[in-house]
């Protein structure tokens, strides 16, 4: 169990705080091994195992706490008989019909610490919004970053060179599980193929109570084929109509809306870099972990662009970056990042292998004025930065503490 530092060193300062910690993010990319680094936290300061209340709702055995007023009781019995604190941690919390009253009132009359978990954005719109009023924060929780599986894959293959990782993770991803099986491609692929379809059943469908499950796995082909592309929801229309399925703009972009509330896909918005003004269509989608996208689609060396600057857009948003498609005039920046006062712009490309290339990738910036950080990044090994730009190997990218 590696350590995931970045999101523990978040999540610190609120631990034993009356605030509700909750965890999101896509299934099995490491919520629940969150909580028990928490627990593991606890422990070291002092905190006995026994003031601990674990359920994972995913559980058969605990199916029948799957109603608020059966877990409220349940609760409300066991920590009747623990002496001090409780602490509360619930895992995939959205299988529990009207979680919220029950958590509201655990946080309202019990001496108690909660840390809950769920596979879904709006976990934590309307009702407990309006319930907990403030009274929680959220840490988005993602797959493997580089240097995560990096940490892992070394114990497994201690011998393996950088490059090498990187190429192993250019086509498995960084899903925490596949570890257990040291990586090996026939089992990763499979086990990322039903972790797929999993998240496409019951967070997806299920959830949203999803009628045409063919016309979702259409909708879902056609991101996967086109991650880090722009395309509307009238273009996906124009693609279903030549499948001889039409489709209203509208549903198009609920069932995109479907996959972004259970992390499958991040949608990036364009932003007028010249009238400051985010645009209202031809957004970029990504998906939450490149994979999947090897598993059930194929083509991530093939389309080594579009993993690159999947990979890259994951790492600005896992480090806390608010990311959006840069266009200035008939130029367009991969990514422009802002976090509170910081903002940077990034370039991603596989090789600068020409001089056409070079001029593209760096001639970017030419027309923008500002001071802040501008960044080419590709596969290339030798330093091509010139004029103020820093040109990044992406591996050397992905592994820095911070970008200078």
């Amino acid at each position: 169990m590696i350590k995931r530092e970045m999101y523990m060193k978040r999540i610190r300062p609120f631990i034993g705080t009356d605030l509700i910690k909750v965890m999101t993010g896509i299934r099995r990319c490491g919520k629940s091994v969150m909580l028990e680094l928490i627990k593991q936290e606890l422990i070291e300061s002092g905190i006995k195992p026994k003031q601990f209340i674990s359920i994972n709702f995913e559980d058969m055995n605990y199916a029948h706490l799957q109603t608020a007023q059966a877990l409220h009781e349940a609760i409300t019995k066991l920590a009747a008989g623990i002496e001090g604190k409780v602490y509360l941690f619930f895992d995939e919390i959205q299988e529990v019909e009207g979680w919220e009253k029950c958590i509201n009132s655990f946080r309202v009359s019990l001496d108690c610490d909660i840390y809950i978990t769920g596979s879904n954005a709006k976990l934590l719109s309307g009702e407990l919004a309006t319930y907990l009023g403030g009274r929680y924060v959220e840490f988005i929780i993602y797959p493997f970053s580089f240097a995560e599986f990096l940490e892992l894959y070394g114990t497994i293959t201690p011998d393996e060179s950088i490059p090498k990782c990187f190429q192993k993770y250019l086509i498995s991803g960084g899903m925490p599980y596949l570890a257990n099986i040291r990586y090996a491609d026939a089992p990763t692929k499979q086990y990322l193929h039903d972790l797929f379809n999993s998240v496409q059943l019951k967070d997806i469908v299920k959830r949203n109570k999803i009628r045409d499950v063919d016309l979702l796995e259409r909708i879902i082909a056609y991101v996967m084929a086109n991650v880090g592309n722009t395309f509307s929801a009238t273009s996906v229309a124009k693609f279903l109509k030549s499948e001889r399925r039409t489709v209203a703009s509208e549903t198009i972009m609920n069932y995109l809306k479907y996959c972004c509330d259970a992390y499958l896909f991040y949608q990036v918005k364009r932003e007028d870099l010249q009238g400051k003004q985010i645009l209202a269509s031809n957004e970029k989608y990504y998906i939450a972990d490149h994979g999947i996208r090897e598993a059930v689609f194929g083509g991530n060396i093939r389309q080594i662009n579009l993993t690159l600057e999947n990979i890259v857009y994951l790492e600005l948003i896992r480090r806390g970056y608010e990311v959006t498609i840069g266009k200035y005039g008939e130029k367009e920046i991969d990514f422009v990042c802002h976090k509170q006062e910081d903002k940077l712009y990034v370039q991603v490309t596989y090789l600068l292998a020409s001089e056409e290339t070079i001029q593209r990738e760096f001639g970017v910036y030419n027309s923008i004025e500002d001071n802040y950080p501008k960044y080419v990044v590709s596969l290339d090994e030798l330093d091509m930065s010139q004029n103020g730009i820093k040109h990044y190997n992406i591996r050397d990218f992905l592994l820095a503490q911070e970008w200078k």
